[in-house]
């Protein structure tokens, strides 16, 4: 009764079966494990940032390049602030409240320069108003602490989207950003000081990239679930087509032949009497 197991098309469902189930099981179990490795990157991000804020601070040149265990360390540079280029991150949040980054760039010994978030203020960074209560950076030779942090990108957590944003603006805190608004090199990384000044609220360390229980993090346990589903939605069609193949070769073994569609032309039993017409016409 079970010999269309061994026809053509049944081979074909079959080896199509055997392969889908484990490339399915595969695939969730991997997405599973990408979920858990961020939440294991997450508990030791936390850990890490505790650390980092009771930890003595390092030398920035001892914690480049930035890497998902440097981020977040609180970092020294020496150098002077270039007065002429100071910088306005809009469009940033703290406390659910909107504001700006103001943003000046060190001088190090090296020549290269650090950007240094000096702090936080609410408002628009296009009013004069609240612009007018920016600090001036100090003069001199400064020895700057912060958390070190990675260049951002478009698709970071808390970048908004900036066009054409006027003079002394800046969207993107990152080097390729910088590369056209200064005439000298600077760091692919920036800090956020530890301790903000002159009115300014210090901005609190980001997570590094990819890591902690984002968006994308969900998006894996999300997939594992998909993937899992299919390897079960495998497994109910091919029984479900089994059952059907089988249900049709036990009627043939019994003598039940399909149902087949009348021929064309063909009349329903009952519909051969003949009709009589009235002297009318009529049927």
């Amino acid at each position: 009764m079970y010999r269309f197991l061994l026809t053509p098309r049944w081979w074909g469902i079959n080896v199509f079966t055997v392969l889908a189930i484990p490339v399915c099981l595969f695939m969730g179990s991997w997405q599973l494990g990408r979920f858990e490795s961020r939440v294991d990157s997450h508990r030791e991000q936390q850990v890490q940032a505790q650390e980092a804020r009771t930890a003595q601070a390092t030398p920035l040149r001892d914690l480049l390049p930035v890497t998902t265990e440097t981020s977040g360390r609180q970092a020294t540079a020496t150098g002077r602030y270039d007065t002429e280029h100071q910088l306005l991150v809009p469009d940033r949040r703290l406390d659910d409240r909107s504001g700006f980054y103001v943003l000046s760039l060190l001088r190090t010994d090296g020549g290269k320069g650090l950007p240094v978030v000096r702090g936080w203020l609410p408002g628009d960074a296009g009013s004069k108003a609240d612009t007018a209560r920016i600090p001036a950076p100090p003069s001199g030779e400064v020895t700057v602490t912060g958390a070190l942090q990675a260049s951002e990108s478009p698709t970071s957590k808390g970048v908004a989207a900036a066009g054409g944003l006027p003079e002394g603006q800046l969207g993107v805190i990152s080097a390729a950003a910088l590369v056209n608004l200064v005439p000298y090199q600077v760091y692919d990384a920036w800090i956020t000081v530890t301790k903000a000044s002159g009115g300014l609220t210090a901005v609190p360390p980001a997570a590094a990239p990819n890591t902690g229980l984002d968006l994308k993090a969900f998006q894996n346990l999300g997939y594992t679930g998909e993937w899992f589903v299919f390897a079960g939605f495998v497994v109910f069609m091919w029984f479900r087509l089994f059952r059907r193949e089988a249900e049709a070769a036990q009627d043939l073994a019994m003598g039940i032949a399909p149902d087949e569609p009348a021929p064309a032309g063909a009349t329903a039993p009952g519909d051969d009497a003949p009709q009589t017409r009235s002297p009318s016409g009529a049927a």
